[in-house]
């Protein structure tokens, strides 16, 4: 069953299909590699952008954070505020894997107890007051950089005044 013509080929099939997958690889290597060899390819393909006579003017930043939060809603905030809920408590002296919220407009930064603040936090600021706490629920890793807290950030402004008139509203 096995003679020599039978092996000849099955050695055959194996050489030309690794012929066939190193001509692929270099082919492949050839059209895609961006960094060449030492000589002087480009990557992919450029793109031409037509040049922003005004790059150098300034972003329009939209409305100020007082205007946004005098016309906040605590109502629409408390739907935000089951993004905060899943580590955070609104009770007083009850701490989940963050600090509880209870009286935090206003408040000392590290100042709940029983609760281990990150150092990152503490030398950001002394008070949370309306404005610091809008630009901390922005983007915390940012605000204050090694932050222990995970979360992502809030993009919308409206959200952020609406959490922060919440969050406001449930101390006297």
């Amino acid at each position: 069953m096995f003679d020599t013509m039978t092996m000849t080929k099955v050695l055959g099939g194996v050489c030309g299909t690794l012929l066939v997958f190193l001509l692929g690889g270099w082919l492949a290597e050839e059209v895609y590699h961006a960094d060449g060899y030492g000589d002087d390819r480009v990557a992919g393909y450029t793109i031409e952008v037509a040049s922003n006579e005004d790059a150098g003017a300034e972003v329009e930043e939209g409305p100020a954070f007082a205007e946004v939060f005098a016309a906040a809603s605590a109502a629409d905030g408390e739907s935000q505020w089951r993004a905060c809920s899943a580590c955070h408590a609104l009770e007083d002296g009850v701490n989940g894997v963050g600090p509880h919220l209870y009286g935090v407009v206003g408040r000392d930064v590290a100042a709940v107890g029983g609760y281990n603040y990150s150092g990152a936090l503490i030398a950001v600021n002394d008070v949370w007051t309306a404005e610091e706490l809008n630009a901390f629920l922005e983007n915390p890793r940012n605000y204050a950089p090694g932050t222990a807290m995970g979360y992502n950030g809030m993009r919308r402004i409206e959200d952020r005044a609406n959490l922060i008139a919440y969050l406001d509203s449930l101390d006297d």
